[in-house]
C-alpha cells in the first residue's frame, strides 16, 4: 500500500481544525449565504471571529461555497457518467469535461483509470452530443455509461445533514433557511432565462455580496437582492459546499455501485441517508439502480460500514466500490480560477 506524504500546511490544518472550524463548514452546508452576523450569534462567536475562521478554511483548505441551479426542482436531465481509460486519456477527459459549465463532481477513480461525472442541464440536445459524437469519438477511451439519477436520497440539492455534526439540533433549526415556496417541477416563466451572468457569479462564489454581485451582472444592487430572493424561494438555486474532507478527518473516499431488489429502492435509500457516512445517494438507470459516496476516516473504518451498514440493509443484492483518487471538480466553483 503506498502513503502519501503530507505536507506541513495539510499536518498543521489536520491538527488545527478545531469544532469551531467544523461548525463553520456545517453551518453553510445548512445556508451558504447565512450573514456572519447570524452565524456568530448562533455559535456564540464573534462576528470578527467567524469572519477569520472563514477566510483561513478558504485559503488553507479548499472551502468553497457555489451557488447553483437545482436540477431536481428545475426539471433538468442529470445524468451520471462512468467512463473507462487509460491514466493519461482519463486525466485529459477529465479535465476537458471540468471546463464545460453543465458539470459537477469530476474525480479519477479506481487507480486513474475511470473517470465519473455528473452532467445537468435543460437542453437535452447538448447532452445528446456529448453522449452520441464528442465522448464516443474520443481517442483510447475504453466505454462510456451514463445513468440517469432519478431520485436524489441525500446530497446535492437535498441536501447532506444525515452527516456527523458538532452542532445542536437548535442551532440547526436556527440556521436551516426556509423551504422554497414554490413546488418542485418546471421552472415558471421568466426563471433563470437572463440569470446567466448572476449565476455565473454564483457559481464561482456562492458568498459574493450583493455589490459585487451588482458589478458582475451590471445590474442595480436592489435588482440582485430581489433576483436572489426570488430565486431562492423559488428554489431555482441551491448553495453547494466543496471543503478538502481529508482535512475534516475523512481519508477514504469510495462510491458504491449497488443492485438493491426494486421493492427495497426506496426503503434502502432512505436509510443510506440516515447513514452519517453517506454524503450522496441517489437512484439511477442502468445495471446497478443506486450509487452513493461514503467517506471514512480510513479504510478500517469503510470495511466496518460495508460489513454493519451496508450488510444489514435487506433488499441490496450486489456491490461494487471504487475508491476516489483525486477531484477534478467538485461544485462548478472548483474550475473557477
Amino acid at each position: 500500500m503506498a502513503f502519501r506524504r503530507i505536507s506541513t500546511l495539510e499536518y498543521l490544518l489536520l491538527v488545527e481544525l478545531d469544532t469551531l472550524d467544523r461548525a463553520v463548514v456545517e453551518a453553510l452546508r445548512l445556508d451558504g449565504r447565512v450573514p456572519f452576523s447570524v452565524l456568530a450569534e448562533v455559535l456564540g462567536v464573534s462576528d470578527q471571529t467567524v469572519a477569520r475562521r472563514y477566510r483561513r478554511l478558504r485559503a488553507e483548505a479548499g472551502l468553497r461555497v457555489a451557488g447553483l441551479p437545482d436540477g431536481v426542482r428545475l426539471g433538468y436531465d442529470m445524468w451520471l457518467i462512468r467512463l473507462q481509460a487509460p491514466s493519461d486519456t482519463a486525466i485529459s477527459v477529465a479535465e476537458a469535461l471540468a471546463r464545460r459549465p453543465d458539470t459537477t463532481w469530476i474525480t479519477l477513480m479506481s487507480g486513474g483509470t475511470e473517470v465519473t461525472c455528473v452532467v445537468q442541464g435543460s437542453s437535452g440536445s447538448e447532452r445528446e452530443a456529448l453522449l452520441l459524437q464528442k465522448l464516443p469519438r474520443t481517442p483510447r477511451l475504453g466505454s462510456v455509461r451514463a445513468y440517469c439519477l432519478m431520485h436524489y436520497f441525500v446530497g446535492g440539492p437535498v441536501g447532506g445533514e444525515s452527516r456527523i455534526t458538532t452542532l445542536t439540533p437548535e442551532q440547526v433549526a436556527r440556521l436551516r433557511p426556509p423551504p422554497p415556496a414554490a413546488p418542485p417541477g418546471p421552472p415558471g416563466p421568466g426563471v433563470l432565462e437572463s440569470d446567466g451572468p448572476l449565476l455565473t457569479a454564483l457559481a464561482r462564489d456562492g458568498r459574493l455580496g450583493h455589490p459585487e454581485l451588482a458589478a458582475a451582472t451590471g445590474w442595480s444592487e436592489s435588482k440582485v437582492r430581489r433576483r436572489l430572493d426570488q430565486l431562492r424561494s423559488a428554489g431555482a438555486v441551491f448553495f453547494d459546499v466543496d471543503v478538502d474532507s481529508t482535512l475534516l478527518g475523512f481519508h477514504a473516499r469510495v462510491m458504491l455501485w449497488l443492485t438493491v431488489a426494486p421493492g427495497r429502492l426506496a426503503e434502502v435509500g432512505a436509510a443510506l441517508a440516515g447513514h452519517p457516512q453517506i454524503v450522496f445517494a441517489a437512484a439511477t438507470t442502468g445495471e446497478t439502480n443506486l450509487v452513493a459516496t461514503v467517506v471514512c476516516p480510513d479504510m478500517a473504518g469503510l470495511y466496518a460500514y460495508l460489513t454493519t451498514g451496508i450488510g444489514a440493509l435487506p433488499g441490496v443484492e450486489r456491490l461494487e466500490s471504487t475508491p476516489a483518487v483525486r477531484h477534478v471538480k467538485q461544485t462548478a466553483a472548483r474550475w473557477f480560477p
